[in-house]
């Protein structure tokens, strides 16, 4: 057998006999998505291929970097950064990914954790603190050398789901406010470091532009460049 093939299959055996992330899960228990191991894979790689001296972690948002490589190479190039990012994780799956290796070897000096706008539909403001606590614990034992710069979940508006009903973003962005509310409780302001970069993503009014945020979730190009402006001074001084 390759070692491809004997990759593949003890990572589907591995799947076989974690629990399967479902709806209202706990927040702060990992739990596995069958349909991402491509990409838990392709981190893996990416983690024993080379360096890694900045890691972006999290869902769909973090993801979103790779609409913008020129972006995100003359910002972050210079660092070896890495993009750890997958659509619809929630804290539960990113747990999950930490411990099944996605941090092992690695040395970068920042993690960039951004998580937890998933869990809003299901999961009330303390559970989702605890799961990003978990995560942030995690990182800190796995990664001692390591610091974290932990942002505050990113603002939603009125926008469908994916069936096409209206969604709750009300009731999401009362329980995400209520998370951000919280999140600096985490930081340390030396290894672990809160940044809240909300409000470059909205206007006078509180609402979210549609040429930052079309479908008033995941950022477009004028979007990462705000988000990028708003970050890069503390990230800097992180990184030295």
């Amino acid at each position: 057998m390759t070692r491809a093939c004997l990759t593949f299959a003890l990572s589907g055996l591995l799947l076989l006999s974690a629990p399967l992330a479902l709806a209202g899960s706990p927040a702060d228990v990992g739990l596995a998505r069958e349909d991402h191991q491509q990409e838990h894979e392709a981190f893996l790689q990416r983690g024993r291929s080379g360096p890694i001296g900045v890691l972006f972690l999290g869902d769909s948002i973090t993801a979103g970097w790779k609409k913008v490589p020129d972006i995100w190479e003359k910002n972050f190039g210079a660092w070896a950064p890495a993009n750890f990012g997958i659509g619809g994780d929630k804290t539960e799956n990113v747990i999950w990914r930490i411990e099944h290796g996605e941090l092992d070897g690695l040395h970068p000096r920042v993690v960039v954790l951004l998580i937890g706008t998933n869990n809003s539909a299901k999961n009330t403001a303390p559970e989702i603190v605890g799961g990003i606590r978990k995560i942030v614990d995690e990182i800190k034992a796995r990664l001692p050398e390591t610091k974290v710069l932990l942002l505050a979940i990113f603002p939603r508006g009125p926008r469908t789901t994916k069936t096409g009903q209206a969604e709750d973003w009300e009731s999401r962005m009362a329980v995400i406010k209520a998370v951000n509310r919280e999140l600096p409780k985490l930081a340390d302001g030396k290894r672990v470091r809160f940044l809240d970069v909300n409000h470059v993503f909205l206007a006078p009014d509180g609402t979210i532009p549609k040429e930052l945020m079309p479908e008033q979730l995941h950022p477009v190009r004028a979007g990462y460049e705000r988000w990028t402006a708003a970050m890069m001074p503390t990230l800097r001084e992180m990184m030295r």
